[in-house]
């Protein structure tokens, strides 16, 4: 299954799970792709002791995942593109959606 995964928050706890959702994906033999959107490019800055949002971003991408983030999102909140938070395209997200088998929205 080919799973897009839409993230336009920072919700530590949400965005936590969803990565967590991608990792299990990734471990089921599945191909995620996530791409964050509005709010969600902030993902470098979440900070929470709680939910490692960032960690399991970090073990998302280390399993071969691939994270895409909106580059006007980015520019609107005078943001610079990281390894995290790749600069991307409406084009590629309406890629990823095309292709996908399953989009889920957080």
């Amino acid at each position: 299954m080919k799973l897009a995964m839409e993230i336009s928050q920072t919700n530590p706890r949400v965005v936590f799970n969803a990565f967590r959702l991608a990792n299990f994906s990734r471990k089921e033999g599945d191909e995620a792709k996530g791409f964050l959107l509005a709010e969600g490019v902030e993902l470098d800055g979440i900070e929470d002791p709680k939910f490692d949002a960032r960690g399991q971003a970090e073990s998302f991408l280390q399993a071969g995942g691939e994270i895409l983030a909106c580059g006007t999102c980015l520019k609107l909140r005078n943001s610079q593109w990281s390894e995290l938070c790749p600069l991307s395209t409406m084009k590629d997200l309406h890629a990823l959606i095309r292709e996908a088998d399953r989009v889920v929205t957080f």
